[in-house]
């Protein structure tokens, strides 16, 4: 069967649990306001798209393909990144809700995530080296043995990271969020 490609188009307010998204190759595209909860994305290719205002949440993503993609205001629940093809695998995520989402083992270099919740991500062996939290909430989020190198965590809120377990040389946090490193040793700290 011959792939279809879908160049430059914008899709809107589409309810993929009732129009099937077709499978291909999506390049440049924007997703607007569109439905794709518990949709299967499986071997869906998407390159240089936008999701805005979408809700992706228990989506099936084995063997998706993302590389460089935005999503801004959606809602992610439980979704499992480690399904998708590693190979460019590329995402940043604004405004975003992830909770109970996994990236188990991946590759997410320079990965930006800003005002985001992340409640119970599961981070566990991710290469998250230069990452940024900005303003995200990551109440419960599972750090155990990341590479965090330079990442940033400095208005990030709610982590527990043990360093023993992970890399976090030149990682960056602030005064006020310290106690994130420090939760394991069972410490009072005073403010």
């Amino acid at each position: 069967t011959q792939v279809k490609y879908f160049d430059d188009l914008i899709f809107e307010k589409t309810d993929y649990n009732i129009e099937l998204l077709e499978k291909g190759n999506y390049e440049n595209c924007s997703f607007r306001n569109c439905n794709f909860n518990e949709a299967d994305l499986k071997s869906v290719n998407f390159t240089d798209c936008s999701f805005e205002e979408c809700n992706l949440s228990m989506a099936k993503l084995i063997e998706t393909q993302m590389n460089n993609l935005s999503f801004i205001n959606c809602k992610m629940l439980g979704l499992k990144f480690e399904h998708c093809n590693p190979f460019l695998f590329s995402v940043n995520f604004e405004s975003c809700q992830l909770n109970l989402s996994s990236f188990y083992k991946l590759k997410l270099k320079k990965i930006k995530f800003s005002n985001c919740t992340l409640h119970e991500v599961d981070f566990t062996e991710a290469d998250l080296s230069e990452a940024s939290f900005v303003n995200c909430d990551l109440h419960g989020a599972t750090f155990e043995y990341c590479t965090l190198t330079k990442a940033d965590f400095r208005t990030a809120v709610n982590f527990a990271i043990h360093p023993e377990t992970n890399k976090i040389a030149k990682a960056r946090f602030s005064r006020q969020n310290l106690e994130g490193l420090l939760l394991k040793y069972d410490i009072n700290i005073e403010q």
